[in-house]
């Protein structure tokens, strides 16, 4: 086993190579796409169609994006949480899905990077469903962890060989803390997530945003005090900046 590290459009993309077969550890943006298959055919000097497996650990363009058209492309499967229904489901869902490709495109255009088409189907069609502590289809040295929180089915990816976790943005780093992700729809959740991670004790811990990182106790408790009591959403930063500056003008 050999994972490789590719800058993302606006994430690490995290390709794990075997001698007959590739996974990729997280779904993407629809834009790095090309970047996964130079990378694939050029410098590995594989078949795209060694791409087995795509877990998609949430539904976020850069977790998601890629899933549908990589299967197309290669034939490979898709994973995700057995988790009923979809994310993006509904009106409010829908709109949701939107303002996630509009703050995907923003976060793109802040980090220097050229516009690309970061479009992708808000309902996902899995050929896997995954089950906490159940291993990853013909990668069984991978096992699911679900780590709810940031959303309704977040899962991670814990190597067990090596002791080494990919949490996807169970948290991020900025200036030099550990912090949570935004936005964290169930708080309570986000904290068993989080004891969950710490209670493996792993050499290592892979960050979709941040790189492979070692936090330490002290690290973990402080993401621990900084993690919300109630939920952190869009909509509730849009009624608090709203009430803000209705107070502001009364």
């Amino acid at each position: 086993m050999k994972l490789h590290t590719l800058e993302g459009y606006i994430q690490s993309i995290y390709l794990v190579e075997y001698p007959e077969k590739l996974l990729l550890l997280d779904g993407c943006c629809r834009a790095d796409i090309p970047v996964l298959k130079t990378f694939i055919t050029e410098k590995l000097k594989r078949s795209f169609n060694d791409l087995t497996l795509v877990v998609v650990t949430h539904m976020h363009p850069d977790h998601a994006g890629a899933a549908h058209k990589l299967r197309d492309l290669t034939g490979c499967e898709i994973a995700a949480s057995n988790v009923v229904g979809q994310w993006y489901q509904g009106f409010d869902g829908k709109l949701m899905h939107l303002t996630d490709m509009l703050l995907a495109k923003w976060v793109a255009k802040r980090m220097n990077k050229p516009a690309s088409s970061v479009w992708y189907s808000s309902t996902l069609k899995p050929d896997h469903k995954l089950d906490d502590g159940e291993v990853l289809p013909g990668f069984d040295d991978w096992v699911c962890i679900s780590t709810q929180g940031h959303t309704d089915r977040d899962i991670s990816l814990h190597h067990i060989p090596t002791n080494t976790v990919y949490v996807a943005d169970l948290m991020v780093t900025v200036k030099g803390h550990f912090i949570p992700p935004f936005p964290v729809f169930y708080p309570n959740r986000y904290k068993a997530s989080l004891n969950k991670i710490m209670a493996l004790k792993a050499n290592s811990i892979i960050l979709a945003h941040g790189g492979e990182v070692k936090p330490t106790e002290q690290q973990f408790q402080y993401l621990l005090s900084k993690s919300p009591k109630i939920p952190k959403t869009h909509w509730r930063s849009v009624k608090l900046r709203i009430k803000s500056i209705i107070n502001r003008t009364s």
